[in-house]
């Protein structure tokens, strides 16, 4: 199962992250903005509670009574949320706004003139932020002590709290918008490395470039070193196990040359059976050096090989033409455009080579090689006129690593296929009339 990318589940936490802290943020805002709000309230209470204290007095009938008002006309206003009220002990007087209703006020001792806050009941089914005091009335007013409130619906805090809220969302949205596109934008471009690190791996796979380069920021040029000094390692292990193979395989050519000379000998003493079967051994023993010795050239080869594949044609049929069974032949060459192909010249000399003598072996009066672009592909078509492959051997020749020395076809079909499948190509035999098609196919050097 396919896990989310690194690019996404980061984007995604940052997003969670951004989210989560801006709806704390908007909390602790309103809570802070709700403090505010009461503290101004409490303010302008305080005031108001001080103009209830300095209009105490006494009428002309000498009871105590409010002379001056507070100026707020909220105080006339029934129910309005705004009210002030004095307990003398043995009359309660109140604003106008409180109608029939008597704040709650709770038993409490307080020093002269110390204010303290309540939160009682509203005869609306609310709250009401209340500042009471302790008051003693001088001589003039009768003396005694009264207790003086004024209060204020907490609605009018609430709502205020809910407006500020209401605000800010919109402002919140948009910075939460302006943050996350700034978190993609950052991972776009801290992560960047990374994918070029891919690149570049891409690269070195496909043989554009040998090494991964330096040009990386310091928290990951550690792993580029380490993966190019995996390849210099590779490259040094390929480099050993060719020279063992090209050593051991030189190793076998001094027995297969005694073996040679041993069959000459038995020849000049009449003994052509066993000198025949000497010399069938020793050919058919050179011919699985000669494969090995190309498959470990083709291990070590680099992917950055290219070659023009129309001089290598023209320069093959040169010497295969100079044959004898050549020379008998016409040759038809179409290699147009004369494309670039991701092959070794060396290697591809090779397998033409044996795909063209092949033909060469077999052809009754012509051969005819065409190369063509196929975009990402480039194929090298050679047909000849003769009598062509079993279709049970075709299909055989199609397996990697089959033996193509039955039906007179020689193993040079099938060292052909392995330098194909090397490069990341194939080998493709199929039956015309008359003869065989081999399309010998190559990618191409894009761009």
């Amino acid at each position: 199962m396919t896990r989310p990318s690194l690019h996404l589940r980061l984007a995604l936490a940052g997003a969670v992250a951004v989210v989560v802290a801006l709806a704390f943020t908007s909390a602790a805002l309103t809570t802070l903005f709700a403090a505010h709000v009461q503290r101004r309230a409490e303010a302008e209470l305080s005031v108001q509670l001080d103009q209830v204290v300095a209009g105490l007095g006494r009428d002309a009938q000498g009871a105590l009574g409010l002379e001056t008002p507070p100026t707020d006309p909220r105080f006339e206003q029934p129910l309005s949320g705004l009210y002030w009220q004095v307990d003398t002990g043995t009359a309660v007087l109140r604003s106008r706004s409180l109608w029939d209703y008597v704040l709650p006020l709770p038993p409490d001792e307080l020093p002269d003139g110390q204010i303290h806050t309540h939160i009682l009941p509203d005869p609306s089914g609310g709250a009401l932020l209340t500042l009471e005091r302790i008051v003693t009335l001088p001589d003039r007013l009768g003396g005694g002590v009264s207790r003086v409130a004024v209060a204020l619906t907490t609605a009018d805090l609430e709502e205020a709290r809910r407006a500020f809220l209401r605000d800010l969302l919109p402002y919140n949205a948009i910075l939460a918008a302006a943050l996350i596109a700034a978190g993609w934008a950052q991972l776009f471009i801290g992560l960047r490395p990374l994918a070029t690190i891919g690149e570049r791996v891409a690269a070195v796979r496909s043989g554009k470039q040998n090494r991964m380069g330096e040009d990386f920021p310091k928290e990951v040029a550690p792993l580029v070193a380490e993966v190019d000094a995996l390849i210099a390692a590779r490259e040094d292990e390929l480099e050993r196990a060719r020279r063992r193979a090209a050593d051991l395989a030189h190793g076998f050519k001094t027995p297969l040359q005694a073996l040679l000379g041993e069959a000459d000998r038995l020849r000049e003493s009449g003994q052509d059976g066993a000198a025949r079967s000497i010399e069938e051994i020793a050919a058919a023993m050179s011919r699985h050096v000669d494969r090995e010795l190309t498959r470990t050239r083709l291990a070590g080869r680099s992917r950055a090989a290219k070659t023009r594949v129309g001089p290598v044609i023209e320069r093959v049929v040169s010497v295969v033409s100079r044959t004898p069974q050549g020379a008998e032949l016409s040759w038809q060459i179409d290699a147009n455009g004369a494309p670039l192909a991701a092959i070794d010249a060396d290697d591809l000399t090779e397998a033409l080579g044996a795909i063209v003598e092949n033909a060469s072996r077999h052809a009754k009066s012509h051969v005819t090689i065409r190369a063509r672009d196929l975009g990402a592909q480039i194929e090298i078509a050679v047909e000849d006129d003769g009598p062509g492959i079993e279709p049970s051997r075709i299909d055989e020749m199609r397996k990697r690593g089959a033996r193509a020395d039955q039906g007179g076809h020689g193993l040079g079909l099938s060292i052909s296929a392995e330098i194909a499948e090397a490069v990341g190509g194939a080998l493709e035999l199929e039956n015309i009339a008359p003869g065989l098609r081999v399309r010998f196919l190559l990618p191409a050097v894009l761009g």
